[in-house]
């Protein structure tokens, strides 16, 4: 990555750049450090890259991604004034426990952003702001459809994991000694086997995500098996697994804290035998149904994104909880 680093590089038609530097702030935690951070954040701003220079300057709309972009809006609004700006909240910044200064800067600047864009409706109660808040959840690609045949599986009853977000092991330890008959598939979970596991568990390596699609597709259900103290509930809305588990028409098991209103999924209780066993009986029977949401395709996302307030779908009172 070294080799890529601080200069321009063109990949798919996009202009990406890697910015790196000597010294880099990070969350230093302790509010006795706080002095500390400050300086190296403010540090880090006061000597931005060229490139980003240039390429604020040059820009008629802003993102800001969720985690230190933040940050950069007074220098944006200092180079380029007009361009639009715009914060994509992909996750809560508690969540992703991003350093103090930063969340201080965004309760500061995000009620002068154009718009804050939620990927869930659960996010809204962590912005600042409500009155420039707008829904706009993910994408979905459609050909994901032309890549998901023939069945890797053979005879009997099949359940799939996909990635390693939060993934909690001890789901499998009590799964599979409680069903002997379903074989539990494990994907890219960046963990081996655990001691605990039945023969019936199948670990597999990180794989390219189009050679997931033939698991997920004829799997009998699918398993999000997130750590039940460190799930946030606007993951129910953005999980990918889950959302793909969705397109898919797979009933899915999931912590019970983001199985929200989407009934193909059926919630349980980390660590808790009996609501495992429970929620995957229920997964089990369950029927292939239609998703609850139909998702948007990427490109429908990009026009929202750049345009939030153009869109009747897109208004955070449509999406009350």
């Amino acid at each position: 990555m070294d080799s890529l680093a601080n200069k321009v590089e063109m990949y798919e038609g996009v202009n990406c750049y890697l910015w790196k530097t000597i010294i880099h702030p990070i969350n230093l935690r302790k509010g006795a450090f706080y002095p500390i951070e400050k300086f190296l954040f403010k540090r880090y701003i006061d000597h931005p890259s060229p490139v980003l220079v240039e390429w604020i300057q040059n820009a008629d709309v802003v993102v800001f991604e969720s985690g230190i972009a933040p940050i950069f809006f007074d220098l944006v609004r200092r180079l380029n004034p007009q361009a639009k700006t715009i914060y994509l909240a992909s996750d809560d910044l508690d969540t992703i426990n991003v350093a103090s200064y930063v969340k201080d800067t965004f309760a500061r600047v995000g009620p002068k952003m154009d718009a804050l864009c939620l990927t869930s409706r659960m996010l809204a109660d962590r912005m600042p702001s409500l009155e420039n808040c707008y829904v706009i959840p993910h994408g979905f690609d459609y050909s994901v459809e032309d890549h998901a045949d023939p069945s890797p599986y053979g005879p009997g009853l099949h359940a799939v994991s996909v990635g390693s977000m939060l993934f909690d092991p001890s789901f499998f330890v009590i799964a599979s000694a409680m069903f002997p008959e379903v074989t539990f598939h494990i994907i890219g979970s960046g963990t081996g086997a655990e001691p605990g596991y039945g023969k019936n568990v199948v670990v597999h390596e990180e794989m390219p995500h189009q050679a997931t699609l033939p698991y997920i597709k004829h799997a009998t259900m699918g398993i999000a098996p997130y750590r039940s103290s460190e799930v946030p509930r606007y993951l129910s809305d953005t999980s990918m697994k889950l959302m793909q588990y969705d397109f898919f028409r797979l009933p899915a098991v999931c912590p019970v804290g983001i199985a929200g209103d989407y009934p193909s999924r059926f919630g349980y209780i980390p660590s808790d035998a009996d609501s495992i066993g429970q929620a995957i009986r229920a997964a089990l029977v369950a029927p292939r149904i239609a998703p609850k949401r139909t998702p948007l395709r990427w490109s429908e996302v990009m026009e929202r994104l750049l345009a939030p307030d153009t869109f009747a779908d897109t208004k955070l009172t449509d999406f009350t909880v």
